[in-house]
């Protein structure tokens, strides 16, 4: 007996029929795409090709070199004169040039696909006559004559079949051109096909007939084509696909009543089921086609009535698991071997299904037929141990579901003339007594884990519109993981996304369902362009929970700095530093503050016009009292921690946020990882302990200098609000020297790079080479780490020393070197001068 909780919204077929549609769909626009060149970068000979009007140009044009020319999307001189519908003479002159009839596009498409989709029966002939392959496969494995089928040309289809086409060829799911041909309703090239010997039972992919796509299909030509079928073959009106459905089910599913009598009175038999026990009656009913249950019930009795599916489910469950439909529902009930109490054989009645999918219509009317509500289902626990089974009423289906109107309808309901009901908040007997005595799903409650009770919230808390199902995902390639699981690429409805997908086995761990609970619950309350946008969540089954958002194709700011080690531009560095200030902004000013606790470059996407978005809530938490001393220890990356939560303080607040900001505002500037010469435990502990920070480079605007000193003070209250930044962020955008640097021609302002050598003169005058103050820290580790171990703040520096200039760190950690906060305003040409003496240099000029 299956679990009725996980009974499949779409069987294996139904699911195959939306990708054949979605396939042809994809074909068409394929085609589409082709069909609607796009001709601004073609040359003389292939404007020729398309001109209709005049066809002496092209045979003024073309040779035996130009004749082999291609577009950038593959297109020969024979495709384009297919798409323009030119004469077959123009066709004929550039074949005897030597042009391969079969050369495919860039969309896997010859020139015998095209002319076959518009419909050009002369443009056909001469391909086919000229050497064009009849059988051979484009996108998706379709041929010729599956493209004539799904169109519907049926002189093209008899002149394909006449050439010597494979008429039972499949394509990449199995379907012949007769599968096509009653998918898409076309009974000329059903009768042509047939007439020419095509197997009427082939069978698709997943076992699927031509008789069962016609059967969802409200063609009557076509089924009396196939089940009167030829003197040779007929087709069986009973026959099964690999899940057991017959063509009735896909009738009765569908809803045409023409088919349905004209299988009925072929021999089609209306009880047989399917791998999931649904007779027709059952999905007829699934569906609300009320119709159909009806000419069912009259025609071929009640026996599908009391029939139960291995979800425990009779067809009135079934009605009611659909739910919209109340006609269907009362006209079930009125049928003398109904009883709407019945209980499958898990125990589960009508009720339960009405009120686990949320149908309050459907429930208020059982409840008014006299629906009992106090009828429990024996359900095995999750455990997996089928013989833990515990009884849930009702209204524990409706509560686990998250849907409180009918938990509060149960609970305060009252039948009319009534007069004995209680409930849990009244006497027996009390003159104001208003609730019908039904067992409170809190006992139950109160044994779950804090886990399951954080899922149930979660459900019953979030915005319908962010329910997801599984089936709605399609998963493509993995584009990151971690100790959740992993992160795909993926569509759903249509829409690319990316998709954060849980294993199942991690939701062992208390923090895991934490993570998971917290996110989504974050994740829908956000709305700004500046953080990542919430698509949904799958929440119905632990071994299926997924977080959907919005794709960014840019990928993360790691990935750009540390791994494709990308060049960016000051401008657009100081663009992914202001999206972020203001992404962490709204963030810390919502009526309920949302402290990050993970901001890190993993955690920073880049779109692909440049700007960024905040990401990655699963360290992140709201924050109800700026007193609040229950924080998580040591939550998020230790290389961009701050010292307050490293420390293992449980008492911080959206300040450490601000401190990974700075850290992760250098990075960028820098194009280094932070103290990328420690792991990241020591680098914790370095910033923590030892009060270092990283090095300022001279090519830094001054005012991000102080912003980078105060933004990592050890002091949380000393730094400053993001919302206090980002004008200054704005104003450096805007300066005139910013812009300057940006748009200099050398590459020596262009980071993450090492800038070039700059000769400067020492005291003896000769030239030598110096590495100017980058930022670096691979190359100013060790001198770095001796400074900071003698804490040297000032001093003589000696001439061997200059040669290599080091910043020196100050008592609080910070670079001493005046060299460091030199104003960003100084003219490139003057502040990278070798002829500027070094005196010259140290003396900043005023900022613009």
């Amino acid at each position: 007996m299956g679990n009725y909780k996980s009974r499949p919204t779409i069987s294996c077929t139904d699911e195959l029929k939306k990708k054949i549609s979605e396939s042809y769909a994809v074909f068409r626009s394929k085609v589409l795409e082709d069909l609607r060149p796009k001709d601004s970068d073609w040359t003389e000979v292939q404007l020729a090709a398309a001109n209709t009007q005049d066809l002496s140009v092209l045979s003024t044009l073309l040779d035996d070199v130009n004749c082999f020319e291609k577009t950038d999307t593959g297109l020969t001189l024979l495709h384009i004169t297919c798409l323009a519908g030119a004469p077959c003479s123009q066709l004929e002159r550039i074949i005897k040039k030597g042009v391969n009839v079969n050369t495919l596009s860039k969309n896997q498409l010859s020139a015998l696909h095209l002319s076959t989709y518009r419909g050009d029966s002369e443009q056909v002939d001469v391909l086919v006559t000229n050497g064009g392959d009849v059988n051979q496969t484009g996108h998706s494995g379709v041929a010729a004559l599956h493209i004539a089928a799904m169109c519907g040309h049926h002189e093209i289809a008899k002149s394909l079949v006449e050439s010597g086409a494979k008429i039972d060829m499949g394509d990449l799911v199995k379907f012949s051109s007769l599968h096509i041909a009653c998918h898409f309703g076309h009974e000329k090239v059903v009768d042509l096909l047939l007439s020419n010997g095509s197997d009427i039972n082939i069978s698709g992919s997943v076992g699927d007939r031509p008789i069962h796509l016609a059967s969802s299909k409200a063609n009557l030509k076509i089924m009396q084509l196939l089940v009167e079928g030829t003197s040779q073959q007929t087709a069986d009106v009973n026959v099964k696909d690999d899940e057991g459905h017959t063509p009735l089910h896909f009738c009765c599913k569908s809803g045409h009543l023409v088919t349905l009598h004209y299988l009925l009175d072929h021999g089609a038999s209306p009880h047989e089921v399917n791998i999931y026990g649904d007779t027709p009656l059952h999905l007829a009913c699934y569906n609300g086609k009320l119709e159909i249950a009806k000419q069912l019930v009259s025609q071929t009795g009640q026996d599908s009535l009391t029939m139960e599916n291995i979800f425990s489910e009779t067809p009135l469950h079934s009605a009611c698991t659909f739910g919209k439909n109340l006609e269907l529902v009362k006209f079930l009930l009125a049928q003398t071997s109904v009883d709407i109490n019945y209980q499958g054989k898990d125990g589960h009645t009508a009720l339960h299904s009405a009120c686990y999918h949320g149908h309050i219509r459907c429930v208020q009317f059982l409840l008014e037929n006299r629906a009992d509500m106090n009828l429990v289902a024996a359900v095995s626990d999750q455990s997996g141990d089928s013989e833990k089974r515990e009884e849930q009423t009702a209204l524990m289906w409706a509560y686990e579901k998250g849907h409180d109107s009918i938990v509060t309808l149960l609970k305060h309901y009252k039948r009319p003339n009534d007069e004995s009901a209680c409930g849990d908040y009244s006497q027996p007997g009390s003159l104001d007594g208003s609730y019908v005595a039904v067992p409170s799903p809190l006992g139950k409650l109160r044994s779950m884990t804090k886990e399951k009770i954080d899922v149930l919230q979660l459900r019953a808390n979030l915005s319908h519109q962010f329910h997801l199902q599984i089936t709605d995902l399609e998963f493509q390639e993995t584009i990151g993981s971690g100790s959740f699981g992993k992160v795909y690429k993926g569509k759903c409805k249509g829409r690319t996304v990316a998709i954060k997908r849980y294993r199942a086995s991690s939701f062992g761990a208390k923090s895991d369902v934490d993570m998971f609970c917290r996110e989504v619950a974050i994740l829908a309350k956000l709305n700004s362009p500046y953080v990542i946008n919430f698509i949904g969540a799958c929440l119905d089954d632990p071994s299926q929970f997924a977080i959907v958002t919005h794709y960014v194709s840019g990928g993360s700011l790691f990935s750009l700095l540390h791994e494709q080690k990308r060049l960016i531009d000051v401008q657009s560095k100081l663009t992914i530093a202001l999206d972020v200030a203001k992404g962490m902004e709204y963030l810390h000013n919502m009526p309920l503050p949302i402290i990050h606790r993970d901001l890190n470059s993993h955690n920073i996407l880049l779109e692909e016009n440049g700007h960024a978005v905040v990401a990655d809530f699963g360290e992140s938490r709201f924050l109800r009292s700026a007193d609040e001393d229950n924080m998580t220890k040591q939550p998020g990356n230790l290389r961009w921690m701050a010292p307050e939560i490293f420390t293992q303080c449980t008492k911080y607040s959206v300040k450490a946020d601000m401190f990974s900001y700075s850290l992760v505002l250098w990075e960028l500037l820098s194009g280094e990882l932070p103290f990328a010469h420690l792991k990241p435990a020591a680098a914790a502990a370095e910033t923590a302990y030892h009060n270092t920070r990283p090095p300022i480079a001279i090519t830094f605007p001054k005012p991000i200098v102080s912003l980078l000193q105060k933004g990592w003070h050890t002091n949380p209250d000393e730094r400053p609000e993001f919302c206090e930044i980002i004008p200054i962020l704005e104003e450096c955008k805007r300066s005139q020297a910013v812009s300057m640097l940006s748009n200099c021609e050398s590459t020596t302002v262009t980071l993450p790079i090492s800038l070039p050598m700059v000769t400067t003169q020492d005291s003896d005058g000769d030239g030598r080479d110096t590495p100017p103050l980058a930022g670096h820290v691979s190359a100013l580790r060790n001198h770095w780490e001796m400074e900071a171990s003698r804490n040297s703040v000032s001093g003589a520096v000696n001439d061997e020393k200059r040669r290599y200039p080091y910043p020196q760190l100050d008592k609080n950690g910070y670079v001493s070197d005046p060299l460091s906060t030199l104003r960003i305003s100084l003219p490139l040409t003057m502040s990278l001068s070798p002829n500027m003496s070094a005196s010259s240099q140290d003396s900043p000029e005023p900022s613009s």
